[in-house]
Order: C-alpha cells, then sequence, then structure tokens
C-alpha cells in the first residue's frame, strides 16, 4: 500500500474535494497526509487522514485568515496584487520545506492540486509519481479557449482567438511574481524551464472534477487526462432536506460558497427579486452573515435563511438555484437537474458561469451590478422556460456515470500500479 502526500491550496472546497479522494484511498489501504500551513488542519473532517504543518515561522498560525478574507474581496488591481503574492510566498514557502519532508515522512506518491505548482514542482525533482487533480476548472491551456478565469463566451472566429490570446497576456503578466517564484524553483531543482501552473501538470494522469460535456470543446488534453466529475464522500448522498417546503411552491436555493457568503448586500437583492415572484427562497451563507442580517433578509423576502444547508437535497427539490458559479454547487445543480442563475466573483466563477450559459443549463449576470429586478426576470426565465431540461438532463447523467471519487481512485491506483507516465490508464 502507498502513502500519499496532498498538495492544495489552503481553501475549503479544494481541500472538501482532495479529503473526498482521500477517504477513497484510506478504504482501499492507502494512508494519506495532507501538507500545509497549520491553519488549514481545520477543514479535515477524516481522523485517518494525517495532516503535518509546514511554513511556522513564514505562515503562523492565524495567517491564513488574511489569505481568507483577500480571496473572499481582493477589490481592485491592489488587492488582487496582494493575493498574487501571497499565492507565489505560499508556492515558495512550500518548494524550500516539502523536499525534505517527503523523505521524513516516507512518501511514496502526490495528489497536487493544479492550483498549487508546488506539488508538481517538487515530485518532479524527488522523482516520485504523483497525479494532478483539478478542483477548480482544468489550467490546461489549449489554443482557442479562454483561460478559466476570464469571462469569454466561446466561440472558434478569429476575433475571440485574438481576445483570447490577449487576455491570456494580461493574465500572465498580472501573475509575474508566481510566474517568477515557479521559476526559480524549478531551475534550484534542476527541472527544465517553466513558469506558469499549466507547466507543472502530472504526465502520469490528471484528474477534473468537470465533465467534458460542461467544458468548452477540446481537442488537445493529454490522453492520461480524465473527467470523472465531482470528487464527493458517501454522506452527500445521504443528505436530507430539513426545511417545511411548500410542495406547491417554487422553491429557489441561494448560495455564494463559503468565501463569498458575507455578501449581504447581494443577497437582499435575491430576496427582493423572489418576493417580486413570490417564490420560497432557502439562503445558506455559510457562516458569513449575523442574525441581524439574517432577520433582515427575511423581512426582505427570503424564507429561510441559514448558514449552511444540505445542499444536494435542496437542489434535488429546487425550481432553481442562484450562485457564485463555484464549481462544486454547480457540479451538484447538474445532477440535480436544477438551472442555475450563475452570479460569478472571482477566480474561475467567471469561466464556470461563461460554461453555464454554454451547456445551456442556466444564465448569467454581474454579482456587482444586477438589481433585483433583472433577477427577477432572470430566474423568471429559469422557472418558465422549459429549454433548460433536455440540456440539464443530458448533462447530469453524464456527471452521475464519470464515477466520482472512485475512479479517481483507480487512476491514482494504476500509477503506482504501472509507475510510468503518459499512458492511458483504462478508466
Amino acid at each position: 500500500m502507498s502513502h500519499f502526500a496532498v498538495i492544495a491550496p489552503a481553501f475549503p472546497s479544494h481541500f472538501s474535494a482532495l479529503e473526498s479522494l482521500s477517504i477513497e484511498l484510506l478504504e482501499r489501504g492507502h494512508s494519506v497526509t495532507f501538507i500545509h500551513r497549520l491553519d488549514a488542519a481545520a477543514w479535515l473532517r477524516s481522523p485517518e487522514i494525517g495532516f503535518h504543518a509546514v511554513g511556522l515561522h513564514s505562515h503562523p498560525p492565524g495567517s491564513l485568515a488574511r489569505t481568507l478574507r483577500l480571496a473572499a474581496n481582493p477589490g481592485g488591481p491592489l488587492g488582487l496584487r496582494r493575493l498574487i503574492m501571497d499565492m507565489a510566498r505560499t508556492t515558495d514557502m512550500l518548494c524550500r520545506e516539502l523536499p525534505a519532508l517527503l523523505s521524513d515522512l516516507s512518501i511514496d506518491a502526490l495528489l497536487c492540486d493544479q492550483m498549487e505548482a508546488a506539488g508538481g514542482l517538487v515530485a518532479e525533482a524527488a522523482g516520485l509519481p504523483y497525479v494532478s487533480v483539478a478542483c477548480a476548472l482544468p489550467v490546461n491551456r489549449e489554443p482557442g479557449i479562454p483561460l478559466p478565469v476570464m469571462p469569454m463566451a466561446y466561440r472558434r472566429d478569429e476575433r475571440s482567438a485574438r481576445i483570447y490570446q490577449g487576455s491570456t497576456q494580461v493574465y500572465d503578466w498580472m501573475m509575474g511574481p508566481h510566474r517568477r517564484v515557479i521559476a526559480q524553483h524549478a531551475k534550484a531543482f534542476g527541472l527544465s524551464a517553466r513558469d506558469g501552473l499549466h507547466e507543472c501538470l502530472s504526465p502520469y494522469a490528471q484528474i477534473s472534477q468537470t465533465v467534458a460535456g460542461f467544458d468548452f470543446p477540446r481537442f488537445d488534453l493529454p490522453p492520461h487526462f480524465y473527467h470523472v466529475g465531482p470528487l464527493r464522500s458517501a454522506g452527500h448522498a445521504a443528505q436530507e432536506l430539513n426545511f417545511p417546503v411548500d410542495p406547491h411552491r417554487e422553491l429557489i436555493f441561494a448560495s455564494l460558497g463559503t468565501l463569498q457568503g458575507q455578501r449581504f448586500g447581494l443577497f437582499k437583492r435575491i430576496a427582493k427579486a423572489c418576493r417580486a415572484l413570490d417564490v420560497q427562497l432557502l439562503v445558506a451563507h455559510c457562516g458569513g452573515l449575523d442574525a441581524d442580517q439574517a432577520k433582515v433578509l427575511e423581512k426582505t423576502g427570503a424564507t429561510w435563511v441559514t448558514d449552511f444547508a444540505p445542499q444536494q437535497a435542496v437542489l434535488a427539490r429546487a425550481n432553481a438555484v442562484v450562485s457564485h458559479a463555484g464549481l462544486n454547487t454547480v457540479m451538484d445543480a447538474l445532477v440535480a437537474r436544477t438551472p442555475i442563475l450563475a452570479l460569478p466573483i472571482a477566480f474561475d466563477q467567471a469561466g464556470v458561469a461563461s460554461r453555464v450559459c454554454h451547456a445551456g443549463v442556466g444564465l448569467k449576470a454581474s454579482a456587482q451590478f444586477v438589481n433585483s429586478r433583472t433577477l427577477s426576470g432572470l430566474l423568471r426565465q429559469l422557472l418558465e422556460r422549459p429549454g433548460y431540461a433536455d440540456k440539464l438532463n443530458q448533462l447530469g447523467r453524464e456527471v452521475e456515470q464519470a464515477g466520482g471519487a472512485s475512479a479517481a481512485a483507480d487512476v491514482v491506483e494504476a500509477v503506482m500500479l504501472t509507475g510510468q507516465p503518459g499512458m492511458e490508464y483504462g478508466t
């Protein structure tokens, strides 16, 4: 049996997905250790998963809160620059501290989130097999495909191709501090030159939480790339709806994810929109709002306001979901056949929202500028137009058949069995 190290950004959704994969590997007799700053240990629920803290001097206890605040609301260019610098410091810390630690912990292989370059760099330098996991939209680059963080629609004309290329150049310029850290450590490790996340992916296997039908058309993914759908543990399937929903009235579910749940003004606009439609509204703010704000939302139009809700169970009953276009929520909505109103805020959410529209499973609007009247109109379209059902059924079946954590674990074990890069493993 193998001992896997998990290297991922210290964000709850990424830890959650990789924990589900880890639990599947634990049940097959392997052992798993997450490695990151000490604060991130709180997100692991399974006591059987190991955790080893690093960066105690550069990333001391309590420092993660600042990173999460930046991620939740980077603001303008200066705030975004600070977030990128924080990302660069974390990659630098991991590249410095991981090599000796992997030997001390007797690590056999690594599970590396695509959004943290250190995993792939250190694994390659150590000669260890590693698997890249796209917990967010895949960062694999391809001509004619906009980057995951870009809001562009998919088109195959020359003008769109130029826009995609120009936006990529802007992105690479903004990511300069992080790219320089990658280049520095690649050189120090004696690896080939590289300076981007997309150049730190595994030649053994790459796993994505998406399905092919949800992404823009791809023509250049490596043969060892696997769409397995959402990585979920068995507990998700056992959820029950614990709110007294009126079966004769339509239900809207609104959630902006773990990092964005403090956006009271946006929730208020959603509540006003639902009151105008005379529908039930369940708001899950993930701990981002206080009791007084929750009461205001209830007076404004929300039927229930809670910190956390059993998402899959709610989506199974909901007639539409208003989301920040987080990939986890969108994949759950596809399984539930629930149309999506995407209000992207940060990270790859703009790209996810564009794919929601491209796939014909929902609509999108600006989280910053959309008003309650426009929200009402968009929700009315989702509730009244029958055209979404066929697309949702098609993609929902694809997600259900993708295999999830079990299929991902099959790929990981095949890598360990063959020990060879660049192979198709038959899953």
